[in-house]
This record gives structure tokens, C-alpha cells and sequence, in this order.
């Protein structure tokens, strides 16, 4: 609704226009003010420090970024610190690294979040990936669009989902925030395949600590929760021979499962 003004007539003054808005304008504006982001305020990182060269994964692709920007996380501050000590030379090698998890940490690093964003509808108190309202829309708004939830990652040879690597990049680059939020994330996925979530939990398992309480348990609570597919799926019946601590803990969890269902039936 838009406010009335009015001239008083013993006042003598010049009226000025408000300009017009556009459609895209005032559509662009209403998303603004319906969703936010907890972490799109201003990093401000320091962009005077010097320049550090990384080279990721085996085809040795190049990044640069501000040594203060990395020296958020831990591991590089100590990576940085020795060479200090050494060399000169401002140059991390990370031959094991995806290029396109480190993309994720490093946007991370510099803007305090990472595509697709977290979106909050504060109307509806639910939270959405950007790119996950009208594809349309978002891109005449400049948005990139919807991404796969999925990667290709070349050390596990096949596809696994995206936020769960970055959330193990997060635990090696020692970045619990970044963890948090890659959790979130992948909390907000739905339809993935069966075989993808096993690689995906075999995959969490093997980078991250047995002290590990959020990315695994996420995982059992997901396969309890769609126990009647995996139930009927060949892979997961595969993956079972195979064994493993994943179906170990798996097991645990479904007989704390059934004791509650049964601590609750017998209540009178």
C-alpha cells in the first residue's frame, strides 16, 4: 500500500518525484525483505596481506587467496607459520583436495557462506537453498541457479553428496562454523538415491573422527527414518556384507530406536 503525501497550500516548495520502479525492481525488493541469510553479513576480511598460491587435487588446479582470509582456519595458519620459517615462498600444496569442495571453503573464507546460500523465510520460520525458488525468477534476479546436490569425487571414484565433503574439508581444515552450516545444507536435500547416500556415509566415516557426533548421526537418523527402502534396496544389502563400523553404529542406533518405541508403548 503505498502512503498519501500531501502539500500543505501555505507552504510554498518544490515536489519531488519518487522514481518509478520497475516489476524486477519491486519483485527483487519483496524477496529481499521475505528471506535472509544469517551469514550474508560483511566478513570484512583483510585484502592488504600478501598473496598465497594453492594447488589443488591432482590435476593442480590454481587458487589464490589473502593469507589473513586463511588463516581463519587453523591448518592453513599453521601451513603458513612454517613457511615463514622456511622460505619465502607463500605456495600450499593440497594434492587430495577437490577443486570444487576447496571453491566451496574458500568462498566460504571471504563471504561467510557458500552457493547455494542458506535462505531464511522469517514469514514461515523455514530455512531453503538459494536457487531453490523459482529457477526463473532467480535467474532474471541474478542468481545461479539450482546446483546438484552431488559432486563427482575422483577419491571415492563416483558421485557423493556435495555438503557432506565440504563438511569433511571444514574438519580438516579445523572450520566448525563452515561444519554447521554444510550440515544444515544437506539437512535440506531430499531425493537422493539410496546408493548415493551409502557412499556419502561410507565417505563421512572414513574423514571424519569416531568423536564425530553430527554428520553420522545425521546419517543413521536418515536410514532409520527411510528404513522401509533401504529395507528393500540391493545395495544396501550389499553394502551390509561388506560390513564396516557405519552398520555397526547402525545397528546400535536401530536397538536404541526400538527400546524407546517400546520404553514409550508401555507407558500408561
Amino acid at each position: 500500500m503505498f502512503k498519501r503525501s500531501f502539500i500543505s497550500k501555505e507552504r510554498a516548495g518544490k515536489i519531488t518525484k519518487q522514481p518509478k520502479r520497475s516489476f524486477r525492481d519491486n519483485t527483487k525488493q519483496k524477496i529481499l525483505e521475505k528471506m535472509d541469510s544469517p551469514l550474508m553479513e560483511s566478513v570484512s576480511p583483510n585484502l592488504t596481506s600478501a598473496i598465497v598460491t594453492l594447488v589443488i587435487g591432482h590435476d593442480q588446479r590454481l587458487f589464490a587467496a589473502h593469507e589473513d582470509v586463511l588463516c581463519h582456519s587453523p591448518f592453513f595458519a599453521a601451513a603458513l607459520r612454517g613457511q615463514f620459517f622456511e622460505s619465502n615462498s607463500r605456495r600450499i600444496n593440497l594434492p587430495d583436495e577437490e577443486a570444487e569442495i576447496f571453491s566451496c571453503v574458500l568462498e566460504y573464507l571471504y563471504k561467510g557462506d557458500y552457493y547455494p546460500r542458506l535462505i531464511q523465510d522469517k514469514k514461515r520460520n523455514t530455512w531453503m537453498l538459494e536457487g531453490a525458488e523459482d529457477d526463473d525468477l532467480n535467474s532474471k534476479l541474478g542468481g545461479r541457479g539450482s546446483v546438484e546436490p552431488t559432486i563427482f569425487h575422483s577419491g571415492v571414484g563416483d558421485v557423493i553428496l556435495r555438503d557432506t565433503a565440504v563438511y569433511c574439508a571444514a574438519e580438516r581444515y579445523g572450520l566448525e562454523e563452515l561444519k554447521k552450516l554444510a550440515l544444515r545444507k544437506q539437512g535440506l536435500q531430499s531425493g537422493i538415491e539410496v546408493g548415493t547416500i551409502l557412499r556419502s556415509a561410507r565417505y563421512a566415516y572414513e574423514n571424519t573422527p569416531d568423536s564425530d557426533s553430527r554428520l553420522r548421526a545425521h546419517y543413521l537418523a536418515l536410514i532409520i527414518r527411510s528404513r522401509r527402502t533401504f529395507k528393500r534396496s540391493g545395495t544396501m544389502q550389499m553394502e551390509m556384507e561388506n560390513g564396516g563400523k557405519l552398520f555397526f553404529d547402525l545397528f546400535v542406533a536401530m536397538c536404541n530406536h526400538i527400546d524407546d518405541i517400546v520404553d514409550v508403548t508401555q507407558v500408561p
